[in-house]
């Protein structure tokens, strides 16, 4: 009995090229890095089972971020088409290879708001034009709402989203440390405070600005 067939998965030249970016990033998270990897080894025709031997993960792991690339390459083309910049395109990448949000209680922000915060944190503020080295996170809040990606936000909401998603990339250009928990790390004070970078300087915060 033949085996089902793989989503066939193909990338334009700019697709293409910013998932190697991602690839190559020492800064991008290691799940990015490997969905990534995932969707540029379909489109090179890899079948899942091997996809999964190299990179040492369950097999439906890879057909799990295969399908939904698959799914959503009808949408990254008309994006491309109608003149996205290669800043929205890299959000909408990294949109579509980021985990949903959990089912529960009515989220107040949707995925795709959540992912545009992330985005625009991994962005130098000088980028907006602000005379500034480093965000915070009440200027990232302030910029999320000129942009249109939100109507409203706190900077303890923007704080809370950078701890419980942000991968490697965003933590350096938040100059936030590692955070391996960010429930526990949530009941403790933390000994330093930086603010939103995108260096590796620390700065310091208003105390407020990193309170939950």
């Amino acid at each position: 009995m033949a085996g089902t067939r793989s989503a066939a998965i193909t990338l334009s030249a700019r697709q293409r090229d910013l998932l190697e970016r991602l690839v190559r990033s020492k800064k991008a998270s290691q799940q990015l890095v490997e969905r990534s990897r995932i969707v540029l080894s379909s489109a090179a025709g890899r079948l899942n089972k091997v996809q999964a031997q190299r990179l040492g993960v369950n097999r439906q792991r890879v057909r799990r971020w295969r399908l939904r690339w698959a799914a959503q390459m009808p949408r990254l083309s008309a994006a491309e088409d109608a003149g996205a910049s290669d800043s929205d395109l890299q959000q909408r990448i990294i949109q579509l290879l980021s985990d949903e949000v959990r089912r529960g209680a009515p989220a107040t922000f949707s995925a795709e708001q959540i992912a545009g915060l992330i985005a625009l944190a991994c962005e130098p503020p000088s980028d907006s034009g602000l005379p500034v080295s480093h965000w915070t996170p009440a200027e990232l809040a302030r910029e999320a709402v000129k942009r249109g990606l939100v109507e409203s936000i706190s900077s303890r909401q923007v704080d809370r989203f950078l701890a419980r998603r942000t991968c490697d990339r965003t933590r350096v250009n938040t100059g936030s440390p590692r955070r391996t928990n960010a429930k526990t790390l949530s009941n403790t004070k933390p000994t330093s405070k930086r603010c939103v970078s995108c260096t590796d300087k620390p700065h310091s915060l208003p105390s407020k600005a990193r309170t939950w």
